[in-house]
């Protein structure tokens, strides 16, 4: 089946066929680093995780770019307002991104490019713009004349005599007030840079136009971000690299918001969720299958519900894993996914539908427990662990096990074993000569410290509760 995405640009879904075969080059708009993320933040980087990896199983050579955005309006404000450098604003900031990514398990980008390191590229691509018409300098900024450009507003579809572009202090001499700011004015006490049109500093669109022109070059397969950057940022990144001669983007893909009470999560209506925060209270496996298994252009309604839910959910995946392992011994995940898994994956990345087939085929896997068959319980384990790792929720992955190696993981595990074992034969003990009071208090006591205990005719074993049990 043709792999098929759902093209802002279009409106429509659309094959994908990529400029080069056999490789995709993505540009995902990343972090503004004024601040801790929270998980609406980090949505978008799981989300492309997720298509990234897909593409890769697909035998595609990714390259995936994930710009930082260490300098704008809202770092100089927060500096202001914390009496702290911009600098060290945006580093700190930038150091909570990168741990929240590798958190929740996403892959580091090929690229990680930063705003302020590509000043130079910025500067020739203002040029090469002022050179051709479609920009000017006033006052020290260089702004964008929309109406140079025929195309502007067909992604985001608006009546340009209806368009009231969003502006920011200083940006005076404009010709036209829907024209946009490339580059900002110096003022006073704000970090600058030297142009030929005065010192200043990039603004928000030309650097990500900069930066996927170098990285990336004159066309490349996919842009993406979240559903909120199609106007204005997405749509004057289109016209800055077009008018400058570049291709562009092909397709343009966009992620949904997670939202509390009906609206975006955010810092300034002091309603988000910071990851920091979550992963202190929730699995980070567990917070990865509740922001990345919903569509991702569906809208996410955070709540402790849904989350305990998303726990319970997993946790049946994730106790089929540990029973299978217990019978089949280490399996290594199957080379291809099924096909009806594959084929969600392929319509526009359908990771609900992929993950019904997942847990079609956890049970199936825990029929043949039952059964104790345990060729058909080793390849039901072979087919969840090539699906999951395509999503990233593979408990037996060595990022989740254990860091860069599953070794100190596989150590623990022993260890907490042995412990619980011993603390088991305790328990059977005490049921053996009939001190049912003892056997049941042991039992609580391990239920109350999160572990879930079964006796199995092959004697009891054990497991991690879900949060409800804890």
């Amino acid at each position: 089946m043709t792999l098929r995405l759902y093209d802002t640009s279009a409106r429509q879904i659309r094959d994908f066929t990529p400029l080069a075969p056999g490789r995709v080059s993505i540009y995902l708009c990343g972090a503004t680093v004024q601040a801790a993320p929270h998980i609406g933040h980090i949505r978008s980087g799981l989300n492309f995780d997720i298509m990234r990896r897909w593409f890769a199983h697909r035998g595609y050579d990714v390259t995936f770019v994930r710009n930082v955005t260490d300098i704008d309006d809202k770092i100089i404000t927060k500096s202001a307002e914390q009496g702290r450098p911009w600098w060290a604003i945006g580093y700190a900031n930038e150091r909570a991104f990168d741990d929240a990514y590798t958190a929740l398990g996403c892959l580091p980008p090929t690229y990680e490019p930063r705003a302020t390191g590509h000043v130079p590229e910025m500067i020739e691509m203002m040029r090469g713009l002022i050179d051709r018409g479609h920009a000017y300098a006033a006052d020290g900024n260089v702004y964008f004349d929309v109406r140079s450009f025929p195309g502007y507003l067909s992604l985001s579809n608006q009546d340009l005599d209806d368009l009231r572009q969003p502006s920011g202090e200083g940006e005076t001499g404009k010709r036209d007030p829907r024209d946009f700011a490339m580059w900002k004015a110096a003022r006073p006490g704000e970090p600058s840079w030297e142009t030929p049109w005065g010192p200043g500093r990039p603004g928000w669109h030309l650097e990500c136009s900069a930066m996927a022109h170098k990285y990336l070059g004159r066309a490349f397969d996919i842009h993406g971000g979240g559903v909120d950057l199609v106007f204005p940022h997405h749509e004057n990144e289109i016209a800055q690299s077009k008018a400058y001669g570049d291709d562009f983007a092909a397709y343009w893909l966009h992620n949904a918001w997670v939202t509390m009470s009906g609206e975006k999560m955010s810092k300034s209506l002091g309603n988000s969720v910071l990851v920091s925060e979550m992963v202190r209270q929730w699995r980070p496996i567990v917070l990865r299958y509740y922001l990345g298994t919903p569509h991702y252009r569906s809208m996410i309604e955070y709540s402790e519900d849904a989350l305990r839910e998303a726990e319970a959910a997993f946790g049946r995946i994730e106790g089929f894993v540990q029973r299978a392992v217990e019978l089949a011994g280490s399996v290594e995940p199957a080379a291809e996914v099924p096909e009806e898994f594959a084929a969600a994956m392929d319509d526009d990345f359908g990771v609900p539908q992929a993950l019904a087939v997942v847990h079609t085929t956890v049970r199936q896997g825990n029929a043949a427990l039952a059964e104790n068959d345990k060729d058909a319980v080793a390849g039901a384990l072979a087919g969840v662990r090539a699906m999951l790792g395509v999503l990233g929720l593979d408990p037996l992955d060595a990022h989740w096990a254990g860091g860069d190696s599953a070794g100190r993981g596989e150590e623990l595990a022993e260890v907490v074993d042995a412990l619980v074992g011993l603390v088991l034969e305790q328990r059977q003990a005490a049921r053996a000569r009939k001190d049912y009071a003892t056997a049941d208090a042991i039992r609580d006591q391990l239920q109350r410290s999160g572990l879930v205990i079964e006796d199995t005719p092959s004697g009891p074993r054990w497991e991690l509760g879900s949060r409800g049990t804890r």
